[in-house]
């Protein structure tokens, strides 16, 4: 039949492998797919012609069987009568019914095997489209995922030159403290500096006022005629 040899490849085809070399496989699978949907509808209808042909080959040699099986046993009837010559017009009328037999059994199957081989080819492309269908619905779902993680990856690399932006800043704000340290210890070493002989002439030189201080108390007392007992 020509349908067969039209859709040979499919019934070859390996969808898989078909798909792996696919340089687009989520643009070129809706494609694909698209094709496969107007073959398997031509492949449907031409299914169904040949199964149709199958099933009238199968009814013509079934109704010569039957007649088959009528002339002869009306040739047995006309036998038990006694008729011969009646009888052999039956047997003649039975083979030929029997040559005409052969000839619609070879055409059944024909007809048989045309019609295996539509309903092979018909569940096999149907098998392929939801392999396709299942095989596009993961490709997609691998490509959001692949999507995801692109976004993932940029939305990380921001974050990692935003910290490496505040790190920058906690080094210049450590380096600003650590000149400000440096600077008040400046300071401190740039502060004057007094000898140690000066450092006790200020002490003893505090010292001298306060004794002044204490002598001009007693005198005070005494004139106001406060003695020492009167404080305890």
């Amino acid at each position: 039949m020509a349908i067969l040899d039209r859709f040979s490849d499919i019934i070859s085809a390996n969808v898989n492998a078909l798909i792996d070399r696919m340089e687009d496989p989520e643009k070129m699978i809706d494609q694909y797919l698209r094709k496969m949907m107007d073959d398997l509808a031509e492949v449907k209808q031409n299914t169904a012609s040949v199964m149709a042909e199958e099933t009238r080959a199968k009814r013509l040699v079934d109704e010569n069987e039957a007649e088959v099986v009528k002339y002869g046993n009306f040739a047995k009837k006309a036998l038990e009568a006694g008729n011969d010559d009646d009888a052999r017009v039956f047997l003649s009328k039975k083979q030929e019914l029997e040559d005409v037999g052969t000839g619609l059994a070879n055409a059944y199957a024909k007809a048989h095997e045309n019609a295996s081989k539509m309903r092979q080819m018909h569940d096999k492309l149907a098998t392929d489209i939801e392999k396709m269908r299942q095989r596009r619905a993961m490709i997609k779902a691998q490509l959001s995922v692949a999507d995801t993680q692109d976004k993932l990856n940029k939305a990380s690399e921001s974050a990692g030159k935003s910290k490496g932006a505040m790190s920058s800043f906690e080094r210049m704000e450590e380096k600003a403290s650590r000149r400000l340290d440096e600077s008040n210890a400046m300071a401190d070493l740039n502060k004057e500096h007094k000898d140690e002989a000066q450092t006790l002439e200020e002490k003893y030189a505090s010292e001298s006022g306060s004794a002044a201080v204490e002598d001009e108390l007693a005198r005070m007392k005494k004139e106001m005629g406060l003695s020492s007992s009167d404080e305890d």
